[in-house]
């Protein structure tokens, strides 16, 4: 009978989000004096596990006592079109030798693509924040677009002029931002999305904008604020996020009010509008992210600067998760037969090697037990390969050494490319690499799992899942360099947009994508963005059932071209994966393979 320990992966997609990063960060006393104003604290109207230690709730780091080290040559990226690597033959990936040659991505014909110019913050204390905030942006519009990513303050005339449309993230109250950027703003065409901070700078450049744009800024609302409507959905807010979101004077005719937020008394106000060129939301949305959060109005502004004759549609990914040489074969069987019989394409995650190295669960004995030594499970395996099933590498044993990473050194539990551990009251430090982790290491990880999947007749998958969603920049590059795609969340650290600076493994968030996208790793991401099925709660770890999917999954729906991405445990009772494969087609969502993105 096999464990269900499967704890590091649904804390992270139950704990109520991919990225909640804080903005509740020192200002200046100007800036008090601006934004006047008492935040309320408050419970959120949804579960969400806020600790100060977690990556995938907040971005980790404190204040800096010198300035953010900034590139003077801006960073580059491909859009997906032109990177995305062709679909292999399923469960097929490039076979590993020893030493590790990366595989070269494919040349394909490349249309003309948008492009998009990321600015961000870099001044002040807080000023590294800016680049994790760009990183996000870069990321989503990866989908879409090349773009380029550098630091405002090192704007020059003209350069709007060279891009499809400009995004900035005002981070940093009182930012230097160039006249040059302010002037090309106002008088260019290219499409404009401002967030946040720093607006007032762009108002006052010119003397007529209200006449010009048919709305200005008032001041920041602090009231609490836990529902922003967009598309005739209600999105999710974390309404203890006490950071403020910008009011308005006045909001003429000509403006069309794009979202709006929702006072814990029903009234509201402007979230995002625009005019002219100019797309403006009024507070930061890459902050206190959770599934069906405001965050994914952002990801689909995109579309109409990047992409807007992108037509609608709605599809469904399903994976089955955390599946070692322990589990059930006739679970496995079973889970398979109602997904073909319902015409669902799915991913299955495969651990190649079970591993209890202290004896946790068995009273003192020592575990170890490769694909090849379980015949059965090895053709429950073979078994759900036939019915369609994509194969999704999910390292090699989930687990790191005879040590614990943080809970028992067991597969499932544990993390197996970061380091991690726990507190005393049960929450978690995302610590930084583990000792040895190297491209060599990595690569030997992933070379151990492939030798126990042959060994019991089966290749190495094409598509990865890393463990606990955590590893280091080193290790998603080497993944990179194996792989077609990752299907998961991921952490991104400070320093990956400066040219030769050291990664800053003290400074980092995690995200979530609505869509495939091409992130900074240089590697195909597939959506992950409504997380898992978890019946009971444990420990600090929220439960979280088909219908809190469901609902999630209708909030989605405002993205034009966007997924429902959820996993299941085959452990679980089949009618929780049932009642949420029937949810979703009653939205209208289709299931597809993963390996078909």
């Amino acid at each position: 009978m096999a464990h269900d320990k499967s704890l590091t992966r649904r804390f992270m997609l139950l704990s109520g989000g991919a990225t909640l990063a804080s903005t509740a960060l020192p200002r200046s006393t100007a800036a008090a004096t601006l934004l006047a104003g008492k935040s309320r604290q408050v419970l959120p109207t949804y579960t969400v596990l806020d600790y100060p230690g977690n990556p995938y709730l907040r971005p980790q780091g404190g204040p800096l006592s010198h300035p953010w080290q900034t590139s003077r040559t801006p960073k580059k990226g491909p859009a997906l079109i032109r990177r995305h690597k062709p679909a292999t033959t399923r469960s097929a990936a490039p076979h590993l030798a020893a030493p590790l040659a990366a595989a070269p991505l494919a040349t394909v014909a490349a249309p003309a693509v948008p492009s998009a110019l990321v600015l961000y913050d870099t001044t002040n204390q807080f000023g590294w924040l800016g680049e994790l905030y760009a990183i996000m942006s870069v990321n989503l519009a990866s989908h879409f677009a090349d773009w380029t990513a550098m630091p405002v303050v090192q704007y020059e005339t003209g350069e709007i002029n060279q891009y499809t449309c400009v995004i900035y993230i005002g981070s940093t109250y009182g930012e230097p931002i160039p006249t040059a950027f302010l002037d090309d703003v106002l008088t260019g065409t290219r499409p404009v999305i401002w967030a946040y901070d720093n607006i007032w700078q762009l108002t006052a450049r010119a003397a007529n904008f209200t006449a010009l744009y048919g709305w200005n800024w008032a001041q920041f609302d602090f009231s609490t604020v836990a529902q922003v409507n967009y598309k005739g959905q209600q999105l999710k807010r974390y309404a203890p996020n006490g950071a403020g979101i910008m009011t308005y004077s006045v909001v003429g005719s000509n403006v069309t009010v794009l979202a709006t937020a929702v006072r814990s008394n029903g009234t509201t106000f402007p979230w995002a509008l625009r005019s002219r060129n100019l797309t403006y939301i009024g507070e930061n949305p890459l902050v206190y992210i959770s599934e069906g959060d405001r965050y994914l109005a952002f990801c689909d502004f995109l579309f109409d600067a990047l992409a807007p004759t992108t037509p609608t549609q709605h599809r469904a990914l399903v994976r089955l998760e955390d599946i070692d040489p322990t589990y059930n074969p006739t679970q496995l069987q079973a889970v398979t037969d109602y997904l073909t019989s319902q015409n669902v394409p799915f991913g299955f995650q495969i651990i190649p090697r079970y591993l209890d190295p202290n004896g946790f669960y068995t009273g003192g004995v020592a575990q170890n037990i490769p694909i090849a030594s379980v015949p059965t499970f090895a053709s429950a395996v073979q078994y759900m390969l036939d019915a369609g099933g994509v194969m999704i590498n999910h390292g090699w044993t989930h687990q790191y050494s005879n040590v614990k990473n943080p809970f028992t050194a067991v597969t499932g539990d544990d993390f197996e490319f970061y380091r991690v551990t726990q507190n005393s009251d049960l929450t978690l430090n995302y610590q930084g690499p583990l000792p040895g982790d190297s491209t060599a290491w990595a690569t030997g990880r992933f070379q151990s799992a492939q030798a126990d999947l042959q060994a019991a007749g089966f290749s190495l998958p094409a598509l990865v899942t890393f463990p606990g969603y955590a590893a280091t920049a080193t290790d998603y590059a080497v993944a990179a360099g194996i792989f077609n795609a990752r299907a998961e969340r991921s952490l991104y650290f400070s320093g990956q947009l400066t040219d030769g600076a050291k990664i800053d493994y003290t400074r980092l968030v995690g995200q979530y994508f609505p869509y495939v996208v091409y992130d900074v790793y240089g590697g195909t991401t597939l959506p992950d963005n409504l997380g898992g099925i978890e019946p009971l709660a444990f420990e600090i770890f929220p439960k979280r059932l088909p219908a809190d999917i469901l609902a999630d999954a209708q909030r989605n729906l405002v993205v034009r071209d966007g997924f429902a991405s959820f996993f299941y445990h085959p452990s679980d009772s089949l009618s929780y994966l049932q009642e949420t494969v029937t949810g979703l087609k009653n939205m209208g969502y289709t299931f597809v393979a993963p390996d078909t993105l």
